[in-house]
């Protein structure tokens, strides 16, 4: 029963969310407030941060030291679990991503332009590849901070990872992530003294995670400079780039 008024509360919310047009950050003090409502009490429910999106409140919270997100509707009555999806772009309405200590742990930054942007991308994944492809088209618009996130799935994508790290100039880390697949037989063959295996191991676990602090998921995931998610494909054509 639960689950069918969720839906059906969701269903009526989702188009007055779809039209907000900025998160609004709460305050301490009514965050303190939040907190104070029997069920977050009663489940030991701490609040991190909370933004204003129109209809509803998107809460970030703490759960016996897990990290999660839910909705509470603006009468403070009713907190909503699951996604919330923008009934017009079709992207999931979430909190910004926290992106307070990123800048500067990137692997490098692609561009010469003024909008900033967050790439976290797997170089077998092929919508990564898809992506990075259009990227010298932008190249003097965009400042993209690339980190990198390999997936498990992809058997080969820790030892690229690994290749484009060990460049030695930002430059030729571009190079490299460009060629993507193409580099196997160099990043199966690169030959690392156990001082330099062990710092670009420590460099890619720190980048995934600060991917899985800011709930990357899946590649490739993009954080415009205020930690908006941005789907690729949207982003190209913000800038007259249609895809082929």
């Amino acid at each position: 029963m639960f689950e069918l008024t969720k839906k059906v509360i969701i269903s009526s919310l989702l188009f007055s969310c779809a039209l907000y047009a900025e998160n609004k950050e709460v305050s301490k003090n009514e965050i303190a407030q939040m907190e104070q409502l029997e069920l977050l009490k009663r489940a030991q429910i701490k609040i991190t941060k909370a933004y204003d999106i129109g209809s509803l409140y998107i809460l970030n919270i703490n759960v016996q030291g897990n990290a999660d997100e839910i909705y509470l509707t603006k009468d403070k009555k009713l907190i909503l679990s699951g996604d919330l999806i923008d009934v017009n772009s079709g992207i999931k309405i979430t909190a910004p991503a926290d992106l307070t200590g990123v800048r500067g742990k990137e692997a490098f930054v692609y561009g010469k332009g003024t909008e900033e942007y967050f790439l976290f991308t797997d170089p077998e994944c092929p919508y990564c590849k898809k992506f990075e492809s259009y990227l010298p088209q932008i190249e003097n618009k965009v400042k993209i901070r690339v980190f990198y996130f390999p997936l498990e799935s992809h058997e080969n994508a820790k030892d690229l990872s690994l290749y484009v790290l060990s460049q030695k100039t930002s430059s030729q880390k571009v190079e490299a992530m460009f060629s993507g697949a193409d580099n196997l037989d160099k990043a199966k063959n690169a030959k690392y003294t156990q001082a330099e295996l062990a710092k670009l191991e420590k460099t890619l676990e720190e980048q995934i995670q600060i991917g899985m602090k800011l709930n990357v998921q899946g590649t490739p995931t993009i954080f415009d400079k205020d930690g908006k998610g941005v789907v690729w494909v949207n982003l190209l054509e913000k800038f007259g780039i249609q895809i082929k």
